[in-house]
């Protein structure tokens, strides 16, 4: 990364919280969109996204990307696939959020980072050092007590964390910035999208243009409209700051979106955690921490040292976040 100003690293820092701080205020949003179901608003944000990203794109009038993005379809594939892998990863968090799961969608961000490890050495073959190896086996008994205090597997925060370490994985193969992979992405899934709509509209179960009094109305559809608004804005905070920031602030600041919901999910929400959830969370936080010690005790070994940054595994890797919620 070039060398910036500190002025503008401590612009680059504020644009950082501010992209992290609004993904973690999520879960006060989509209720909002209530009495729609889960599926109607996946669909609508698929649908207003991609008019939102056009618009911005139009504004910036950065097209460049996209011809030569066209003349391979191999990234195109993966595109598609990242694709429905976010339209996973969506769907299955605003219908945690709206059933009242909202802290175990926060235990998915906090476990992806585990996920991202256990794939680097599955599917990449990467070697771990001991603390990022401690860290992924207290992440798995974080796992198994976690499944006793809810009397089930996790299974909302585990879709959540492996569809999108897989969408990370992705995207890393893709190399397009956010608002790129965001307009690609949303271009794949709008078909789909607004034919889900039509058969909504079709069933008399969609909610968008549709007035109901006492239930929802026009102010309702503009909520839905700024869905696509609110994906797309936190992605413009994120790229802004990631050309003014270390790699290893993004990854540090990445766990405020997690946080902000555990705590909306506790204290907005009134969650009840008994110990053994406590007992979990406790645990994939050590987890985190441990990640967090070794990531930075190696940047400053390698700064010591005066060597080439080594190549990254776990939270060094998981630094790279996604940049779609």
């Amino acid at each position: 990364m070039p060398e910036t100003s500190p002025q503008e690293a401590t612009r680059g820092l504020w644009f950082g919280v501010a992209s992290y701080g609004m993904w973690g205020l999520f879960p006060l949003f989509w209720p909002l969109l209530e009495p729609s179901a889960a599926d109607d608003i996946l669909v609508n944000r698929m649908v207003w996204s991609l008019l939102a990203v056009v618009l911005m794109l139009l504004a910036q009038r950065h097209w460049g990307w996209i011809r030569p993005l066209l003349r391979q379809p191999r990234r195109l594939a993966m595109s598609a696939a990242a694709a429905a892998l976010v339209s996973v990863n969506w769907g299955v968090y605003i219908w945690g959020v709206n059933s009242g799961h909202v802290v175990e969608t926060s235990l998915g961000y906090f476990i992806n980072p585990l996920v991202t490890i256990a794939f680097g050495v599955l599917l990449l073959h990467e070697r771990l050092r001991p603390a990022q190896w401690a860290a992924v086996g207290i992440g798995a008994l974080a796992v198994a007590v976690l499944t006793v205090g809810y009397g089930r597997l996790p299974w909302i925060a585990l879709t959540l964390a492996f569809s999108f370490a897989v969408y990370g994985l992705l995207k890393k193969k893709v190399a397009l910035s956010g608002l790129e992979s965001l307009a690609v992405e949303s271009a794949f899934m709008f078909p789909f999208a607004l034919g889900y709509l039509v058969y909504l509209a079709a069933r008399g179960q969609g909610t968008f243009g549709h007035t109901v009094p006492g239930s929802y109305g026009w102010g309702h559809s503009g909520l839905l409209v700024l869905s696509g608004l609110i994906t797309a804005v936190p992605l413009l905070c994120f790229g802004a700051a990631a050309v003014r920031v270390p790699l290893t602030v993004l990854g540090l600041l990445q766990y405020l979106a997690p946080v902000f919901q555990f705590l909306i999910g506790i204290a907005v929400f009134h969650e009840t955690m008994a110990p053994a959830r406590w007992a979990g969370f406790a645990l994939v936080w050590a987890a985190l921490a441990l990640l967090t010690w070794d990531a930075l005790r190696r940047l400053r070994a390698d700064r010591v040292t005066d060597l080439p940054p080594v190549a990254v595994t776990g939270l060094d890797q998981a630094t790279a976040p996604a940049a779609t919620r």
